[in-house]
């Protein structure tokens, strides 16, 4: 039993059914927004009903496929959100109409990213750069709040509506981050005095330009992380004493970084070896440019 449910599991056209009952899901939900549905509703209830009994089904047998260890099957966290995502509907007080139940419903939608490596890697790097993002969004409110401080001391009294308290500058600030109403708010800024052109260059330099950058710096960075991860995730052997031949997270990251310490080497050989085109016999130079004679 463990066997065939392993196979199916794995195999293709599996993942492809599943996938396609997520979008119809999707459709369903969708077409549930329109009012006065009539007969069409009570379809769509019906639908709903395979759509549960699809879903229990597959986690029934990719938990079945684990054989005698079927609590390996909660080790990964994409595994646990479908598993709660399908369980969430059976909990009791979840049924009518009611808005968590929906909720539930369309969290099923989210599902399709576990069956797409790119956006799984997407959203690991998005994962991954949650600690810079906290420091990042830290020096952003720094930045922001001296700004709205600056701002309500300079048009607090001649633009109370935009900078009338620190609430205010601050929205007036985070709106002005798309530079929608930059060319507005420097024409008023220079009715009150030509120096306010100052307080607006500077805030777009360094908040628009320079902190946004940095952000994408950071969610780049993970998302190289990411991939890296994921191309190693099948070739990474299993260093941990379960034997459970499944990759785990340490493994992935150590067989990464010896990829990189190989990468660094074969650089250093390709420098060391570097073959002089113009050198007709194709001899290779030392490093102070002299030509090294054979035997």
């Amino acid at each position: 039993m463990a066997e065939r449910c392993a196979r199916i599991a794995r195999s293709r056209p599996f993942e492809v059914a599943i996938v396609v009952i997520i979008m119809a899901n999707g459709v369903v939900l969708g077409v549930e927004t329109y009012p006065d549905l009539g007969a069409t509703g009570r379809a769509l209830r019906w639908f709903e009903w395979l759509f549960r009994l699809v879903f229990v089904a597959e986690i029934a047998i990719r938990v079945l496929a684990y054989g005698r260890r079927p609590q390996d099957f909660f080790r990964h966290g994409w595994n646990v959100f479908d598993f709660l995502v399908t369980a969430a509907i059976f909990i009791p007080g979840l049924h009518g109409d009611s808005a968590l139940l929906r909720f539930v419903r369309v969290a099923r939608v989210l599902r399709l990213v576990r069956f797409s490596p790119g956006l799984r890697t997407i959203v690991s790097a998005l994962w991954r750069s949650i600690p810079g993002v906290a420091g990042f969004l830290a020096l952003a409110a720094v930045t922001l709040y001296v700004y709205g401080m600056a701002g309500w001391l300079i048009f607090g009294d001649r633009y109370p509506e935009q900078y009338g308290d620190i609430g205010r500058s601050l929205l007036t600030l985070f709106v002005l981050l798309s530079l929608e109403t930059l060319p507005d708010l420097i024409e008023q800024g220079m009715a009150v005095s030509p120096w306010t052109l100052l307080y607006y260059v500077s805030f777009v330099m360094i908040t628009v330009n320079l902190l946004l950058n940095i952000l994408i710096a950071v969610i780049v960075n993970s998302m190289e992380e990411a991939r890296r991860l994921e191309m190693t995730e099948r070739l990474a052997p299993d260093y941990d004493e379960d034997g459970d031949g499944v990759p785990d997270e340490v493994d992935r990251i150590a067989l990464t970084q010896r990829l990189d310490d190989l990468r660094v080497v074969i650089a250093e050989l390709e420098r060391e070896l570097r073959i002089d085109r113009e050198d007709g016999h194709g001899l290779p130079r030392h490093r102070h440019g002299e030509r090294t004679g054979g035997r």
